[in-house]
């Protein structure tokens, strides 16, 4: 933090020369621009030449200092003496403040070069105090300022003021990290309409206003920088977290922070957002509109990951889980109901526009499961999913009698199952993946070649290494029985069945090649006969 001190006045001192500035009727001062600070910054000359001082200037119009006034010299415009203007000849004359001066300057270094700068508030020549900022790379601001006004309105001038009884009416401030924005603020407590003021500014710029008023104890510069951030949009995810680290330290201290917080943050309980998830899963599954759906469910499953990466999202993260398997349940339930529908005796006889809004419902829901499983392998919580797929012998029935061009869409969710189980995404139990490939591997053998020639998203090798992988996960003597299964399959069916030679081979090498626990046996033995 910048510390405020009492100057001592030292012989030899270096005299800080008067550069006053345009006042505006309502006794504001006009700031110099963020380019007179800048220029005060750069290297004045890399080959050290021999130069004037490269002091920026400001002169106002019809603004002269009476003690340096010259008779018969006015000043009729504003002039801003810039460096290069200086550099011509180092015995140029120099306007300053209505005076002709002649200036030489030794040799020195550049970045020795003191940089100054003075500015003064209110009616010209009534100002009864100097404070003097020192800020970075050398440079120094001095301001003629009113002690009514700093006490009125920062609570840290106040207390030094009252404090100490100045002998001499000046304050300095070491260290200013922003020495133009501690000139913007303190120039703001000469204003009555701050919010006017902060209006056309950017929210990076306000931010660092904000950071002095507190340093200054200036209050009202604060609620009215935490209106301007209530109000104003934030531009980005970065300037978002910076608005927020802003002011997240300043949320106790009753001073306005929560309306501007409330955009990023609820005071709701957890269960009004399960019931928001709730909300969004629920439109996103019963639109029938295929262009928002498939525009909106990569979006939804992205928001979700994103959670859950969050280190606090243990308890969030049950609830969201309860609430898609919640979804899932109902998904399930409707797609078991379309499917009977669709199987009943006389559903072919019906006409054409009765039959085909359940054939499109049934894709639909088969659509929606398979999107919630994609959400559950996400977060590493679909294990429970394969337990439930597993279980429904009912709907494994049904899906036989119905045409492969209307039941095929199921078979994408087996598929999905296979290609988790195979790539670690989930670990059901032995049971349940006996069980899962004892009730589905054969609907979607029946389906393949309608899912390889109708779907788009179909990975015919991906699906197939899964199948595999799963297969060869159950104990030896349950590979056999599925893989003879699936050979008869595959020696009629050919290309329209799923290749899983790699894992035949596999189960084949372990039966035969190297039956790995009898030669364990063998060479027990032979160790114990040795």
């Amino acid at each position: 933090m910048a510390e405020i001190r009492l100057p001592k006045v030292e012989q030899g001192q270096t005299k800080i020369r008067n550069v006053p500035i345009a006042v505006t009727p309502e006794g504001f001062w006009c700031c110099p621009s963020p380019v007179v600070f800048q220029k005060t910054i750069k290297t004045q000359n890399p080959l050290n030449k021999s130069k004037p001082s490269t002091q920026s200037t400001l002169v106002p119009k019809k603004q002269t200092s009476v003690t340096e006034r010259k008779p018969g010299t006015s000043s009729s415009k504003s002039t801003l003496v810039t460096d290069e203007q200086r550099t011509h000849s180092s015995d140029a004359p120099v306007l300053n403040n209505g005076s002709l001066m002649n200036e030489k300057t030794p040799k020195i270094k550049a970045e020795s070069v003191p940089r100054k700068v003075t500015i003064e508030f209110g009616e010209p020549g009534s100002s009864d105090l100097k404070v003097i900022l020192f800020g970075k790379q050398g440079i120094s601001v001095k301001l003629s300022v009113h002690r009514s006004v700093l006490v009125e309105n920062s609570k840290l001038f106040a207390s030094k003021i009252m404090e100490q009884e100045l002998i001499f009416p000046c304050l300095e401030i070491d260290d200013c990290e922003d020495v133009e924005i501690y000139v913007d603020t303190i120039g703001l407590m000469y204003c009555k309409e701050l919010k006017q003021r902060l209006i056309k500014q950017s929210v990076s710029r306000v931010l660092r206003i904000l950071k002095v008023a507190e340093k200054l104890g200036f209050t009202t510069c604060i609620h009215s920088c935490l209106e301007y951030l209530e109000a104003v949009p934030w531009v980005g995810e970065e300037e978002e977290e910076k608005v927020v680290s802003s002011i997240l330290h300043l949320e106790g201290e009753n001073i306005g922070v929560k309306p501007v917080l409330k955009r990023v943050s609820s005071e709701t309980s957890s269960k009004p957002h399960k019931d928001t998830l709730s909300h969004i899963l629920e439109l996103v599954l019963k639109s029938h509109e295929e262009k928002g759906r498939r525009e909106m469910k990569p979006i939804v499953l992205k928001l979700l990951r994103e959670n859950n990466t969050l280190p606090s999202s243990s308890a969030s993260s049950d609830l969201c889980n309860e609430t898609i398997y919640s979804s899932c349940k109902s998904s399930l339930d409707s797609l078991l109901s379309h499917f009977r529908q669709a199987t009943e005796s006389d559903f072919a006889d019906k006409p054409l526009d009765t039959r085909e809004p359940v054939l499109k419902l049934i894709a639909l829901e088969a659509d929606n499961l398979l999107w919630l499983l994609d959400i559950l392998a996400d977060r590493q919580s679909a294990d429970k999913f394969a337990v439930i797929w597993a279980s429904q012998n009912e709907l494994a029935s049904l899906h036989m009698k119905l045409p492969v061009v209307s039941r095929h869409h199921v078979s994408t969710i087996t598929s999905r199952l296979f290609v988790g189980i195979g790539r670690g995404e989930l670990l059901p139990c032995k049971d349940t993946r006996h069980l899962l490939l004892k009730t589905w591997l054969q609907p979607l053998i029946n389906d393949y070649s309608w899912l390889q020639h109708g779907c788009r998203s179909f990975d015919r090798k991906v699906v197939e290494e899964g199948i595999g992988r799963t297969i060869l996960t159950l104990p030896l003597e349950d590979q056999q029985s599925i893989l003879l299964s699936w050979l008869g399959n595959f020696l009629k069916a050919g290309d329209n069945c799923p290749n899983l030679q790699r894992a035949f081979e596999v189960w084949w090498r372990r039966t035969f090649v190297r039956p790995y626990v009898e030669q364990g046996i063998c060479n027990i033995n032979s160790a114990l006969l040795d």
